[in-house]
């Protein structure tokens, strides 16, 4: 069944661990190849996620009944966070997932780690091709440097009441040693095909200095 462990079965224990591992391994596999699938990755994270299935089953496995040594080993994975580089989210769910499969396998539910994994994989991978949480293109942060003898308060509000439909300043930073001001907003430009058109007149409203317009940044900065 299920949600029938294997370690409760009459095959033995040393089997049953085994058998354990091996599908450990394999939802390993599974889950990385569809981490790549997603998008940019290394060699290193998707191996990662291979051998950490295999690694929570038989630590969980070990400390099986053993209240004190359970607490150690949660927090040796708590550890992990602060033992490693930032990640996106889509990078620590990912983790996460291959630790849970771990777990699971580690209680001997290897039917029901096999079903939850294709189940999540196949989840991940329609949201991962769909257009589901992208930004629109016509959402934009522009940052113009101005100098510091111009207001920047309204100083492009004809300029954007013309070519957006919103527009919010997100930040004001000192830069070139005070001399400057960098502005940054988050913009709806109302045609895309318009964005050339008004990055040339706010160059001409700011002497001419660094503009750079991209994809919301809001969207991108995603690390936890």
């Amino acid at each position: 069944m299920l949600f029938d462990s294997i370690l409760d079965s009459s095959i033995g224990k040393v089997p049953a661990v085994l058998i354990c591992s091996v599908v450990a391994v394999i939802l390993g596999f599974i889950i990385a190849k569809c981490y790549m699938q997603t998008g940019k990755y290394t060699k290193n994270f998707v191996m990662t996620l291979v051998l950490l299935p295999p690694l929570v089953q038989v630590v969980i496995f070990a400390v099986n009944g053993n209240l004190g040594t359970s607490v150690a080993v949660l927090g040796a994975f708590g550890l992990v966070k602060f033992r490693s580089i930032p990640g996106t989210s889509k990078e620590i769910a990912t983790v996460f997932l291959s630790m849970a499969i771990g777990l699971i396998c580690g209680m001997g539910l290897v039917g029901f780690a096999s079903v939850f994994t294709v189940f999540i994989c196949a989840v991940y991978l329609i949201l991962a091709k769909s257009s589901f949480g992208e930004c629109s293109e016509f959402e934009k942060t522009l940052k113009v440097t101005i100098p510091e003898n111009l207001d920047y308060s309204g100083v492009f509000d004809d300029i954007f009441e013309k070519f957006t439909g919103k527009v919010i300043l997100n930040r004001v930073k000192t830069v070139n040693l005070g001399s400057m001001y960098e502005l940054e907003y988050a913009v709806l430009i109302n045609d895309i095909n318009s964005e050339k058109q008004m990055i040339d007149e706010i160059r001409c409203r700011n002497g001419n200095l660094s503009i750079v317009c991209c994809k919301n940044l809001e969207a991108t900065g995603e690390e936890l």
